[in-house]
């Protein structure tokens, strides 16, 4: 199929959405990579006035909360330790606007890596000092830290940990939908972490709250099928769990990806920015590998602090206002000089919404 094949199917299945729709349908994706794809391919400006769409909190990034943030700096400030981290995190500024940048130029030893491996190597090729990996993010990428985790242990590396602020997705969503504030009718559920954990955990949604959800892909035509079909099971009162990706999700998510965060991992409380503390939503290093929990080894606490001073992130991850609603949007705080994280991650709400000028 060629583009302007592609295109008119799109167009046609966007058409068979808006004469569906005869009331207000509210869905949320929380997958950051379908916010870039719904802003770059241009379909938040197709989407017929009555298909609203509301970003979640899908972007490691942006979910990362201050507290955790917090965790990280002090690291940082240890000149006896090299913190390795991925590219996104050196802008998001802490509760007082200082970003990890900042603490760099001034000496602050930080290193961008692309993989928690590269950080494992960092250790070997440096014994002298400590390296602490700091993991953030989703499913997605727990299981190749996990993995990293479980060479170092092989290896017998001594100067190897990871700050694990790791989360999951499926208590985020339940928490949205029990004590959200926000009417959502239907979920764009993320392809990635589905590649993980498959298909099982999201049916909370649909038998307990009568939400129709649906996995989907990342190409445009993936994401208006998707929304075809969750407008549709909507309409019909006929929720259910769908998977529109399955050449990448199967129905049982990838099990030795599973094995490998179950070996190293134990589900564990965690704090969401804008949310605060969700029951059983993290992860934490086990007991049996300790020796690579950064937490323990430095002794690491979770301090009392907030978002930076008027960040209204926490509200646009909930889907409470749009970016444009913050009054700091395009003024204060830009992709330049962000002041929250939302407008730091190339996945951020805030982000898109400048880029895209919506």
């Amino acid at each position: 199929m060629d583009n302007s094949q592609i295109q008119q199917k799109i167009k046609k299945t966007i058409e068979r959405i808006e004469e569906r729709l005869k009331a207000p349908f509210r869905f949320m994706e929380v997958c950051g990579t379908h916010t870039v794809s719904i802003f770059r391919s241009g379909l938040k400006f197709l989407f017929p006035h009555l298909l609203e769409h509301i970003s979640g909190p899908g972007c490691p990034v942006c979910v990362t909360h201050p507290k955790d943030i917090a965790m990280g700096m002090e690291l940082a400030e240890n000149q006896d330790i090299v913190l390795a981290i991925f590219g996104d995190m050196m802008r998001v500024p802490d509760s007082s606007g200082v970003t990890l940048k900042d603490l760099r130029a001034k000496g602050a030893n930080i290193v961008i890596c692309y993989s928690p491996l590269d950080s494992l190597k960092l250790a070997i090729d440096k014994k002298n000092k400590e390296i602490v990996f700091w993991g953030i993010g989703f499913e997605t990428t727990v299981p190749t830290v996990g993995a990293t985790i479980v060479q170092a242990k092989k290896m017998g590396i001594k100067n190897f940990s990871v700050l694990s602020h790791h989360k999951i997705i499926p208590p985020a969503l339940k928490f949205l939908v029990e004590y959200g504030e926000v009417e959502i009718n239907g979920f764009l559920l993320p392809g990635h972490v589905s590649t993980i954990i498959g298909m099982s955990p999201y049916e909370f949604l649909a038998k307990d709250h009568k939400i129709p959800s649906v996995i989907a892909g990342f190409e445009p035509m993936d994401i208006v099928y998707a929304l075809d079909m969750l407008t549709s099971m909507y309409i019909c009162n006929s929720p259910k769990i769908l998977n529109c990706y399955e050449r990448a999700v199967k129905p049982d998510g990838n099990k030795k990806a599973q094995a490998v965060i179950s070996e190293v991992f134990k589900i564990s409380d965690a704090y969401w920015r804008g949310i605060g503390k969700i029951e059983a939503s993290g992860l934490e290093i086990r007991d049996t590998y300790q020796e690579f929990d950064a937490k323990k080894r430095f002794g690491l606490t979770p301090k009392d602090v907030g978002d930076p001073k008027g960040c209204r992130c926490g509200e646009v991850l909930q889907g409470k206002i749009s970016p444009k609603d913050c009054p700091l949007f395009g003024k204060k705080c830009t992709p330049i000089s962000p002041v929250g994280p939302c407008m730091v991650s190339t996945e951020g709400s805030c982000a898109a919404y400048y880029k895209y000028g919506v």
